[in-house]
Protein backbone atom coordinates (compact mmCIF):
# COMPACT_ATOMS: atom_id res chain seq x y z
CA UNK A 1 0.00 0.00 0.00
CA UNK A 2 2.84 2.47 0.89
CA UNK A 3 4.11 2.22 -2.39
CA UNK A 4 0.59 2.70 -4.34
CA UNK A 5 0.53 6.06 -2.45
CA UNK A 6 4.00 6.51 -3.44
CA UNK A 7 3.42 6.58 -6.97
CA UNK A 8 0.29 8.51 -6.67
CA UNK A 9 1.63 11.16 -5.12
CA UNK A 10 4.45 11.53 -7.49
CA UNK A 11 2.40 11.49 -9.95
CA UNK A 12 0.42 14.34 -8.44
CA UNK A 13 2.30 16.80 -7.17
CA UNK A 14 5.30 16.63 -9.67
CA UNK A 15 3.38 18.03 -12.50
CA UNK A 16 2.40 21.22 -9.91
CA UNK A 17 5.94 21.60 -8.90
CA UNK A 18 6.78 22.64 -12.32
CA UNK A 19 4.06 24.82 -12.91
CA UNK A 20 2.40 22.19 -15.26
CA UNK A 21 -1.19 21.58 -15.58
CA UNK A 22 -2.17 17.86 -13.97
CA UNK A 23 -3.95 17.00 -17.16
CA UNK A 24 -4.43 18.02 -20.98
CA UNK A 25 -1.26 19.29 -22.80
CA UNK A 26 1.78 17.16 -24.17
CA UNK A 27 4.09 18.49 -21.49
CA UNK A 28 1.61 17.40 -19.06
CA UNK A 29 1.51 13.97 -20.10
CA UNK A 30 5.30 13.88 -20.46
CA UNK A 31 5.68 14.89 -17.02
CA UNK A 32 3.16 12.77 -16.06
CA UNK A 33 4.69 9.94 -17.29
CA UNK A 34 7.97 10.78 -16.41
CA UNK A 35 7.12 11.17 -12.94
CA UNK A 36 5.14 7.79 -12.61
CA UNK A 37 8.28 5.90 -14.24
CA UNK A 38 10.61 7.76 -11.27
CA UNK A 39 7.98 6.63 -8.72
CA UNK A 40 8.07 3.09 -9.93
CA UNK A 41 11.88 3.08 -9.51
CA UNK A 42 11.99 4.44 -6.25
CA UNK A 43 9.58 1.95 -4.88
CA UNK A 44 11.78 -0.94 -7.04
CA UNK A 45 15.01 0.24 -5.43
CA UNK A 46 13.39 0.53 -1.75
CA UNK A 47 12.19 -2.83 -2.45
CA UNK A 48 15.92 -4.64 -3.34
CA UNK A 49 17.29 -2.45 -0.27
CA UNK A 50 14.53 -3.88 2.00
CA UNK A 51 15.68 -7.17 0.21
CA UNK A 52 19.08 -7.17 0.63
CA UNK A 53 19.77 -11.01 0.95
CA UNK A 54 17.30 -13.93 0.41
CA UNK A 55 16.65 -15.99 3.60
CA UNK A 56 19.01 -18.60 4.27
CA UNK A 57 21.64 -20.24 6.81
CA UNK A 58 25.43 -19.88 6.95
CA UNK A 59 27.87 -21.76 5.20
CA UNK A 60 28.07 -24.35 8.27
CA UNK A 61 24.82 -25.71 8.19
CA UNK A 62 22.92 -28.15 6.08
CA UNK A 63 21.23 -31.98 6.19
CA UNK A 64 23.22 -34.61 8.01
CA UNK A 65 25.19 -31.68 9.91
CA UNK A 66 26.11 -32.36 13.51
CA UNK A 67 25.64 -29.52 16.50
CA UNK A 68 27.87 -29.42 19.35
CA UNK A 69 26.86 -30.56 22.39
CA UNK A 70 27.16 -28.94 25.61
CA UNK A 71 27.71 -25.77 24.24
CA UNK A 72 25.21 -22.51 23.18
CA UNK A 73 24.43 -23.57 19.52
CA UNK A 74 25.10 -20.78 17.34
CA UNK A 75 22.77 -20.37 14.68
CA UNK A 76 23.18 -17.55 11.71
CA UNK A 77 22.18 -16.26 8.12
CA UNK A 78 21.02 -13.72 6.04
CA UNK A 79 17.19 -12.13 5.21
CA UNK A 80 15.10 -9.68 4.88
CA UNK A 81 16.19 -6.57 7.52
CA UNK A 82 13.31 -6.08 10.14
CA UNK A 83 12.00 -9.43 9.52
CA UNK A 84 11.82 -11.87 13.12
CA UNK A 85 13.76 -14.89 12.49
CA UNK A 86 12.80 -18.09 14.45
CA UNK A 87 14.87 -21.11 14.92
CA UNK A 88 14.55 -24.31 16.75
CA UNK A 89 15.23 -28.09 16.83
CA UNK A 90 11.92 -29.81 15.64
CA UNK A 91 11.38 -33.07 17.18
CA UNK A 92 13.63 -32.71 20.45
CA UNK A 93 11.54 -34.92 22.81
CA UNK A 94 14.16 -35.24 25.23
CA UNK A 95 14.37 -32.02 26.59
CA UNK A 96 12.07 -30.20 28.77
CA UNK A 97 11.39 -27.01 26.80
CA UNK A 98 11.16 -26.17 23.62
CA UNK A 99 14.71 -25.73 22.29
CA UNK A 100 14.17 -22.27 20.18
CA UNK A 101 15.60 -18.80 20.26
CA UNK A 102 14.39 -15.65 17.65
CA UNK A 103 16.52 -12.41 16.20
CA UNK A 104 15.41 -9.07 14.10
CA UNK A 105 17.27 -9.08 10.67
CA UNK A 106 20.28 -6.62 11.01
CA UNK A 107 19.83 -3.65 8.80
CA UNK A 108 23.20 -5.77 6.78
CA UNK A 109 21.10 -8.58 6.27
CA UNK A 110 22.31 -10.86 9.03
CA UNK A 111 20.65 -12.77 11.57
CA UNK A 112 22.04 -14.76 14.70
CA UNK A 113 20.74 -16.95 17.77
CA UNK A 114 21.99 -19.24 20.26
CA UNK A 115 20.22 -22.00 21.25
CA UNK A 116 20.48 -23.51 24.63
CA UNK A 117 22.91 -26.40 25.37
CA UNK A 118 21.43 -29.96 24.52
CA UNK A 119 23.08 -33.56 25.15
CA UNK A 120 24.41 -36.04 22.05
CA UNK A 121 21.62 -37.33 20.56
CA UNK A 122 20.62 -40.81 19.45
CA UNK A 123 17.75 -39.74 17.26
CA UNK A 124 17.29 -37.04 14.34
CA UNK A 125 16.30 -33.56 14.39
CA UNK A 126 15.51 -31.16 11.73
CA UNK A 127 16.61 -27.61 12.43
CA UNK A 128 14.06 -25.18 11.11
CA UNK A 129 14.77 -21.30 10.76
CA UNK A 130 11.46 -19.62 9.91
CA UNK A 131 11.07 -15.62 9.23
CA UNK A 132 7.47 -14.71 7.45
CA UNK A 133 6.22 -17.38 4.99
CA UNK A 134 9.46 -17.99 4.79
CA UNK A 135 11.22 -21.53 6.14
CA UNK A 136 15.39 -23.34 6.29
CA UNK A 137 15.15 -26.31 7.05
CA UNK A 138 18.07 -28.87 8.03
CA UNK A 139 16.76 -32.05 8.03
CA UNK A 140 18.90 -35.70 9.83
CA UNK A 141 20.79 -33.15 12.54
CA UNK A 142 22.57 -34.98 15.69
CA UNK A 143 24.18 -33.48 18.61
CA UNK A 144 28.06 -34.45 19.26
CA UNK A 145 31.49 -33.63 19.12
CA UNK A 146 32.01 -31.30 16.15
CA UNK A 147 35.91 -30.82 15.35
CA UNK A 148 38.15 -28.87 13.08
CA UNK A 149 40.82 -30.69 10.94
CA UNK A 150 43.17 -28.22 9.92
CA UNK A 151 46.96 -27.93 8.16
CA UNK A 152 49.07 -28.78 5.35
CA UNK A 153 49.23 -31.68 3.28
CA UNK A 154 49.61 -34.19 5.78
CA UNK A 155 46.05 -33.25 7.15
CA UNK A 156 44.63 -33.23 3.96
CA UNK A 157 46.43 -36.22 2.75
CA UNK A 158 43.62 -39.06 1.71
CA UNK A 159 42.93 -42.40 2.99
CA UNK A 160 42.49 -44.16 0.14
CA UNK A 161 46.32 -45.73 -0.43
CA UNK A 162 46.38 -46.37 3.33
CA UNK A 163 44.82 -49.90 3.56
CA UNK A 164 44.63 -50.09 7.70
CA UNK A 165 42.48 -46.41 7.43
CA UNK A 166 40.54 -47.55 3.99
CA UNK A 167 39.11 -50.67 6.30
CA UNK A 168 38.68 -48.04 10.12
CA UNK A 169 36.43 -46.00 7.15
CA UNK A 170 34.26 -48.83 5.96
CA UNK A 171 33.77 -49.73 9.30
CA UNK A 172 32.10 -46.17 9.99
CA UNK A 173 29.62 -46.89 7.59
CA UNK A 174 26.41 -46.28 9.35
CA UNK A 175 27.69 -44.94 12.48
CA UNK A 176 26.71 -41.55 13.16
CA UNK A 177 30.30 -40.24 11.88
CA UNK A 178 30.18 -36.85 9.45
CA UNK A 179 31.81 -34.47 7.50
CA UNK A 180 32.13 -31.00 6.30
CA UNK A 181 34.33 -30.31 3.68
CA UNK A 182 35.38 -26.62 2.57
CA UNK A 183 36.02 -26.28 -0.54
CA UNK A 184 39.63 -24.50 -1.33
CA UNK A 185 40.03 -21.49 -2.13
CA UNK A 186 41.45 -17.47 -1.13
CA UNK A 187 40.41 -14.07 -0.63
CA UNK A 188 42.08 -11.07 -0.15
CA UNK A 189 39.08 -9.88 2.07
CA UNK A 190 37.50 -11.72 5.14
CA UNK A 191 34.77 -13.81 3.45
CA UNK A 192 31.02 -14.66 5.13
CA UNK A 193 30.70 -17.65 2.75
CA UNK A 194 32.33 -20.31 1.71
CA UNK A 195 31.53 -23.81 -0.46
CA UNK A 196 30.84 -26.10 2.18
CA UNK A 197 28.79 -29.46 2.06
CA UNK A 198 27.98 -31.84 4.59
CA UNK A 199 28.35 -36.17 3.98
CA UNK A 200 27.87 -39.13 5.84
CA UNK A 201 30.82 -40.25 6.62
CA UNK A 202 34.28 -39.34 8.06
CA UNK A 203 35.39 -37.86 5.05
CA UNK A 204 38.57 -37.52 2.95
CA UNK A 205 41.39 -36.92 4.73
CA UNK A 206 43.35 -39.77 6.81
CA UNK A 207 44.19 -38.71 10.27
CA UNK A 208 40.72 -37.22 10.71
CA UNK A 209 39.20 -40.08 9.64
CA UNK A 210 41.00 -41.87 11.81
CA UNK A 211 40.73 -39.29 14.50
CA UNK A 212 36.69 -39.77 13.83
CA UNK A 213 37.07 -43.55 14.26
CA UNK A 214 38.90 -43.17 17.71
CA UNK A 215 36.71 -40.68 18.98
CA UNK A 216 33.21 -42.58 17.97
CA UNK A 217 34.75 -46.40 19.67
CA UNK A 218 35.54 -43.73 23.00
CA UNK A 219 32.90 -41.99 23.47
CA UNK A 220 30.31 -43.61 21.44
CA UNK A 221 28.29 -40.35 21.07
CA UNK A 222 27.93 -38.57 17.14
CA UNK A 223 31.44 -37.36 15.80
CA UNK A 224 31.79 -34.21 13.05
CA UNK A 225 35.24 -33.30 11.79
CA UNK A 226 35.26 -30.27 9.81
CA UNK A 227 38.24 -30.62 6.66
CA UNK A 228 39.82 -27.42 5.83
CA UNK A 229 43.12 -28.01 4.63
CA UNK A 230 45.44 -27.08 1.71
CA UNK A 231 48.87 -28.90 1.10
CA UNK A 232 52.23 -26.40 1.27
CA UNK A 233 50.40 -23.77 3.27
CA UNK A 234 52.13 -22.44 6.33
CA UNK A 235 50.77 -21.09 9.50
CA UNK A 236 50.54 -17.39 8.57
CA UNK A 237 48.20 -18.64 5.06
CA UNK A 238 45.27 -19.50 8.06
CA UNK A 239 45.66 -15.98 10.32
CA UNK A 240 43.82 -13.06 10.29
CA UNK A 241 45.63 -9.96 9.24
CA UNK A 242 44.53 -7.94 12.63
CA UNK A 243 47.73 -10.51 13.91
CA UNK A 244 49.78 -8.85 11.82
CA UNK A 245 50.72 -5.74 14.86
CA UNK A 246 51.98 -8.57 17.29
CA UNK A 247 53.92 -10.46 14.79
CA UNK A 248 57.01 -8.38 12.84
CA UNK A 249 57.42 -11.19 10.62
CA UNK A 250 53.48 -11.48 9.56
CA UNK A 251 53.40 -7.56 9.16
CA UNK A 252 56.27 -8.11 6.91
CA UNK A 253 54.66 -11.19 4.64
CA UNK A 254 51.57 -9.08 3.95
CA UNK A 255 53.45 -6.06 3.03
CA UNK A 256 55.03 -7.92 0.40
CA UNK A 257 51.67 -9.36 -0.43
CA UNK A 258 49.83 -6.21 -0.73
CA UNK A 259 52.38 -4.90 -3.05
CA UNK A 260 54.76 -6.78 -4.67
CA UNK A 261 52.19 -9.95 -5.20
CA UNK A 262 48.82 -8.32 -5.48
CA UNK A 263 48.61 -8.14 -8.76
CA UNK A 264 49.52 -11.78 -9.64
CA UNK A 265 47.02 -13.12 -7.17
CA UNK A 266 43.99 -10.71 -7.71
CA UNK A 267 44.65 -11.94 -11.75
CA UNK A 268 44.48 -15.85 -10.33
CA UNK A 269 41.41 -14.72 -8.27
CA UNK A 270 39.29 -13.67 -11.33
CA UNK A 271 40.95 -16.57 -13.53
CA UNK A 272 38.99 -19.12 -11.11
CA UNK A 273 35.80 -17.03 -10.76
CA UNK A 274 35.77 -17.02 -14.82
CA UNK A 275 35.51 -20.99 -14.68
CA UNK A 276 39.42 -21.17 -16.02
CA UNK A 277 40.91 -23.55 -13.16
CA UNK A 278 44.24 -23.17 -11.73
CA UNK A 279 47.70 -24.69 -13.16
CA UNK A 280 48.82 -26.77 -10.47
CA UNK A 281 52.21 -23.96 -10.34
CA UNK A 282 49.41 -21.34 -9.89
CA UNK A 283 47.57 -23.39 -7.12
CA UNK A 284 51.05 -23.98 -4.78
CA UNK A 285 51.57 -20.16 -5.16
CA UNK A 286 48.24 -19.19 -3.87
CA UNK A 287 48.08 -21.60 -0.81
CA UNK A 288 51.30 -20.51 0.25
CA UNK A 289 50.52 -16.39 0.70
CA UNK A 290 50.14 -15.29 3.66
CA UNK A 291 46.07 -14.77 5.06
CA UNK A 292 44.20 -15.36 1.98
CA UNK A 293 43.14 -19.57 3.17
CA UNK A 294 42.05 -17.85 6.43
CA UNK A 295 39.59 -15.48 4.32
CA UNK A 296 38.20 -17.68 2.62
CA UNK A 297 38.32 -21.26 4.62
CA UNK A 298 38.19 -20.62 8.01
CA UNK A 299 36.65 -17.27 8.64
CA UNK A 300 33.05 -18.54 7.33
CA UNK A 301 33.14 -20.74 9.90
CA UNK A 302 33.22 -18.38 12.70
CA UNK A 303 31.55 -18.38 15.08
CA UNK A 304 30.34 -22.04 14.97
CA UNK A 305 29.82 -23.98 18.14
CA UNK A 306 33.02 -26.15 18.17
CA UNK A 307 35.01 -28.36 20.23
CA UNK A 308 38.23 -27.21 19.43
CA UNK A 309 40.91 -27.72 16.48
CA UNK A 310 43.10 -30.87 15.34
CA UNK A 311 46.30 -29.29 13.74
CA UNK A 312 48.83 -31.01 11.08
CA UNK A 313 50.87 -28.37 10.00
CA UNK A 314 54.49 -27.05 10.73
CA UNK A 315 56.42 -28.30 7.75
CA UNK A 316 56.39 -25.20 5.77
CA UNK A 317 57.43 -23.08 8.34
CA UNK A 318 60.17 -25.26 8.88
CA UNK A 319 62.91 -23.90 6.33
CA UNK A 320 64.99 -22.45 8.70
CA UNK A 321 66.16 -22.33 12.50
CA UNK A 322 64.65 -18.66 12.67
CA UNK A 323 61.10 -19.64 11.71
CA UNK A 324 60.91 -23.06 13.53
CA UNK A 325 62.25 -21.23 17.03
CA UNK A 326 59.55 -18.48 15.84
CA UNK A 327 56.44 -20.83 15.10
CA UNK A 328 55.60 -22.15 18.38
CA UNK A 329 54.57 -17.66 19.59
CA UNK A 330 52.92 -17.68 16.34
CA UNK A 331 50.92 -21.04 16.92
CA UNK A 332 49.83 -19.81 20.57
CA UNK A 333 48.62 -16.66 19.35
CA UNK A 334 46.87 -17.41 16.84
CA UNK A 335 45.24 -20.46 19.30
CA UNK A 336 44.51 -17.41 21.24
CA UNK A 337 42.78 -15.35 18.96
CA UNK A 338 40.59 -18.55 17.12
CA UNK A 339 39.45 -18.78 21.10
CA UNK A 340 37.85 -15.23 20.29
CA UNK A 341 36.75 -16.03 17.44
CA UNK A 342 34.50 -18.48 17.92
CA UNK A 343 33.42 -17.42 20.94
CA UNK A 344 35.19 -20.55 23.29
CA UNK A 345 37.69 -19.25 25.84
CA UNK A 346 38.29 -23.50 26.17
CA UNK A 347 38.39 -23.76 22.41
CA UNK A 348 40.74 -27.09 22.36
CA UNK A 349 44.05 -27.41 20.39
CA UNK A 350 45.58 -30.33 19.52
CA UNK A 351 48.67 -30.22 16.96
CA UNK A 352 50.47 -32.49 15.69
CA UNK A 353 54.28 -32.84 16.34
CA UNK A 354 56.00 -33.31 13.53
CA UNK A 355 57.57 -36.73 12.56
CA UNK A 356 60.55 -38.21 11.87
CA UNK A 357 62.05 -37.13 8.60
CA UNK A 358 65.50 -36.02 7.29
CA UNK A 359 65.46 -32.31 5.59
CA UNK A 360 67.57 -30.05 7.47
CA UNK A 361 68.25 -26.25 7.40
CA UNK A 362 71.31 -25.26 5.35
CA UNK A 363 72.63 -23.97 8.11
CA UNK A 364 72.86 -27.21 9.80
CA UNK A 365 76.69 -27.60 10.59
CA UNK A 366 76.29 -31.40 10.19
CA UNK A 367 73.80 -33.63 7.95
CA UNK A 368 73.71 -36.61 10.48
CA UNK A 369 70.22 -37.48 10.66
CA UNK A 370 70.85 -38.76 14.43
CA UNK A 371 72.86 -35.85 15.51
CA UNK A 372 71.35 -33.92 18.20
CA UNK A 373 73.39 -30.57 16.52
CA UNK A 374 71.43 -31.03 13.43
CA UNK A 375 69.54 -28.05 12.86
CA UNK A 376 66.57 -30.09 12.04
CA UNK A 377 62.82 -30.71 12.81
CA UNK A 378 63.74 -31.33 16.46
CA UNK A 379 63.96 -27.38 16.93
CA UNK A 380 60.68 -27.39 15.20
CA UNK A 381 59.06 -30.13 17.36
CA UNK A 382 60.43 -27.81 20.84
CA UNK A 383 58.49 -25.03 19.29
CA UNK A 384 55.24 -26.57 18.76
CA UNK A 385 55.53 -28.01 22.63
CA UNK A 386 55.38 -24.23 23.48
CA UNK A 387 51.49 -24.18 23.01
CA UNK A 388 51.11 -26.91 25.92
CA UNK A 389 51.51 -23.44 27.70
CA UNK A 390 48.11 -22.66 27.19
CA UNK A 391 44.96 -24.22 28.71
CA UNK A 392 43.21 -26.61 27.15
CA UNK A 393 45.82 -28.00 24.60
CA UNK A 394 47.51 -30.74 23.10
CA UNK A 395 50.55 -32.05 21.02
CA UNK A 396 50.64 -35.48 19.79
CA UNK A 397 53.90 -37.19 20.10
CA UNK A 398 55.00 -38.92 16.98
CA UNK A 399 59.11 -39.48 17.08
CA UNK A 400 58.25 -43.10 16.54
CA UNK A 401 56.70 -42.30 13.19
CA UNK A 402 57.61 -40.75 9.88
CA UNK A 403 60.28 -41.48 7.09
CA UNK A 404 63.63 -40.63 6.05
CA UNK A 405 62.66 -39.42 2.64
CA UNK A 406 58.76 -38.78 2.31
CA UNK A 407 57.39 -36.30 3.81
CA UNK A 408 54.11 -37.63 3.64
CA UNK A 409 54.41 -40.80 5.26
CA UNK A 410 51.29 -43.46 5.39
CA UNK A 411 51.57 -44.12 9.27
CA UNK A 412 48.82 -41.95 10.14
CA UNK A 413 47.09 -44.70 11.79
CA UNK A 414 48.67 -43.73 15.54
CA UNK A 415 48.22 -40.01 14.82
CA UNK A 416 44.55 -40.12 14.91
CA UNK A 417 44.61 -42.37 17.98
CA UNK A 418 47.05 -40.52 19.88
CA UNK A 419 44.64 -37.41 19.36
CA UNK A 420 41.89 -38.72 20.27
CA UNK A 421 43.45 -39.91 23.26
CA UNK A 422 43.98 -36.43 24.04
CA UNK A 423 40.49 -35.33 23.75
CA UNK A 424 39.08 -38.13 25.46
CA UNK A 425 41.54 -37.22 28.57
CA UNK A 426 40.08 -33.33 28.34
CA UNK A 427 36.26 -34.55 28.03
CA UNK A 428 36.53 -37.58 30.69
CA UNK A 429 39.68 -36.62 32.96
CA UNK A 430 41.53 -39.65 33.82
CA UNK A 431 39.97 -42.29 31.60
CA UNK A 432 43.18 -42.64 29.76
CA UNK A 433 46.86 -41.63 30.12
CA UNK A 434 47.25 -40.18 26.75
CA UNK A 435 51.08 -38.93 27.19
CA UNK A 436 54.68 -40.91 26.71
CA UNK A 437 57.08 -40.56 29.52
CA UNK A 438 58.04 -37.50 29.87
CA UNK A 439 61.38 -35.58 31.42
CA UNK A 440 60.77 -34.60 34.76
CA UNK A 441 63.77 -33.77 36.53
CA UNK A 442 67.81 -34.84 35.61
CA UNK A 443 70.33 -35.81 38.40
CA UNK A 444 74.18 -35.86 37.67
CA UNK A 445 75.25 -39.08 40.12
CA UNK A 446 79.14 -38.79 39.58
CA UNK A 447 79.61 -40.48 35.87
CA UNK A 448 76.18 -41.30 35.48
CA UNK A 449 73.03 -39.19 34.10
CA UNK A 450 70.14 -40.33 35.89
CA UNK A 451 66.86 -39.11 33.92
CA UNK A 452 63.24 -39.65 36.16
CA UNK A 453 60.22 -40.16 34.05
CA UNK A 454 56.54 -39.25 34.54
CA UNK A 455 54.17 -40.99 32.92
CA UNK A 456 56.66 -44.16 33.33
CA UNK A 457 54.21 -46.61 34.61
CA UNK A 458 56.26 -50.26 33.04
CA UNK A 459 58.61 -48.32 31.33
CA UNK A 460 60.00 -50.29 28.44
CA UNK A 461 61.39 -50.67 25.25
CA UNK A 462 59.78 -51.99 22.03
CA UNK A 463 62.12 -54.60 21.40
CA UNK A 464 63.39 -55.57 24.94
CA UNK A 465 67.13 -53.95 23.89
CA UNK A 466 68.35 -51.18 25.44
CA UNK A 467 66.85 -47.31 25.36
CA UNK A 468 68.00 -45.76 22.25
CA UNK A 469 68.19 -41.69 21.14
CA UNK A 470 69.81 -40.70 24.35
CA UNK A 471 73.03 -38.51 24.11
CA UNK A 472 74.52 -36.86 27.17
CA UNK A 473 77.47 -34.24 27.07
CA UNK A 474 80.15 -32.49 29.13
CA UNK A 475 80.97 -28.30 29.94
CA UNK A 476 82.45 -28.51 26.60
CA UNK A 477 79.39 -29.30 25.25
CA UNK A 478 80.59 -32.53 22.91
CA UNK A 479 77.37 -34.65 22.22
CA UNK A 480 77.85 -38.65 22.83
CA UNK A 481 75.79 -41.34 22.38
CA UNK A 482 74.90 -42.82 26.07
CA UNK A 483 74.59 -46.13 27.07
CA UNK A 484 70.86 -46.28 28.60
CA UNK A 485 69.76 -48.38 30.85
CA UNK A 486 65.99 -48.97 32.31
CA UNK A 487 65.58 -48.01 36.16
CA UNK A 488 62.20 -48.40 37.67
CA UNK A 489 60.94 -45.59 36.12
CA UNK A 490 63.99 -43.48 35.51
CA UNK A 491 66.96 -44.22 32.93
CA UNK A 492 70.86 -44.08 33.79
CA UNK A 493 72.77 -42.71 30.90
CA UNK A 494 76.68 -43.13 30.95
CA UNK A 495 79.27 -42.43 28.31
CA UNK A 496 83.17 -43.40 27.98
CA UNK A 497 83.45 -39.77 26.32
CA UNK A 498 81.73 -38.16 29.19
CA UNK A 499 83.35 -38.96 32.58
CA UNK A 500 81.27 -35.70 34.16
CA UNK A 501 78.18 -35.37 32.45
CA UNK A 502 75.94 -31.98 32.58
CA UNK A 503 73.61 -32.23 30.16
CA UNK A 504 70.86 -34.44 28.14
CA UNK A 505 68.92 -35.20 25.02
CA UNK A 506 66.75 -37.14 23.93
CA UNK A 507 65.02 -38.30 20.17
CA UNK A 508 66.15 -34.44 19.36
CA UNK A 509 67.19 -35.33 16.17
CA UNK A 510 65.96 -35.37 12.78
CA UNK A 511 65.23 -38.53 12.21
CA UNK A 512 66.47 -40.17 15.96
CA UNK A 513 66.44 -44.17 16.52
CA UNK A 514 63.81 -44.58 19.60
CA UNK A 515 62.60 -47.46 20.91
CA UNK A 516 61.01 -46.27 24.63
CA UNK A 517 57.47 -46.67 25.60
CA UNK A 518 55.46 -46.87 28.72
CA UNK A 519 52.79 -49.53 29.44
CA UNK A 520 50.33 -47.43 27.09
CA UNK A 521 52.67 -48.25 24.14
CA UNK A 522 53.07 -44.45 23.90
CA UNK A 523 56.99 -43.26 23.07
CA UNK A 524 58.93 -41.05 25.11
CA UNK A 525 58.37 -37.46 24.26
CA UNK A 526 61.67 -35.74 22.63
CA UNK A 527 63.37 -33.05 25.09
CA UNK A 528 66.69 -31.51 25.85
CA UNK A 529 68.14 -30.31 29.55
CA UNK A 530 70.24 -27.48 27.99
CA UNK A 531 69.33 -24.08 26.91
CA UNK A 532 72.22 -23.79 24.39
CA UNK A 533 71.65 -21.83 21.17
CA UNK A 534 71.64 -24.01 17.79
Amino acid sequence: MSYVCLILVFTLIVPRLFQVPWWGGKNSLMLRNFSFLLAVLMCLFAQGRAVAEPFQWASPFGDHMILQRDMPIRVWGWGTPGEKVTVKLADAETITKDPQASATVAADGSWSVALEPMPYSKSFYDLVATSGKQKLIAKSVLLGEVWICSGQSNMQMGYQGIPEIKKLADQLTGAPVRCLQITQDVSFEEQDRCTAKWIVGPGNSAVATTFAYDMYESLKVPIAVIETSWGSSSLEGWMPRSMAKDLPHFQAALKQLDTEEHDRVASLIAKQAGGTRWTRDENIYLRTRPNILYNAMLHPLEPLSVRGMVWYQGEANSKSIESMQQYGDTLSAWTTLLRERFQNEDFMMLAVMLPRFGRMAASSPTKDVESPTAHGWAWMRQSQAKLLQLPNTGLANTIDLGHLTNIHPTDKRPIGKRLSMIAVNFLEPGRVDPSGPQLKKLEIDGATAVVSLSHARGLKTTDGNDPKGFWICGKDRQWKRAVAKIDGETVRLTSKEVPAPVAVRYAFASFPQVNLINDWDLPAVPFRTDDYAP
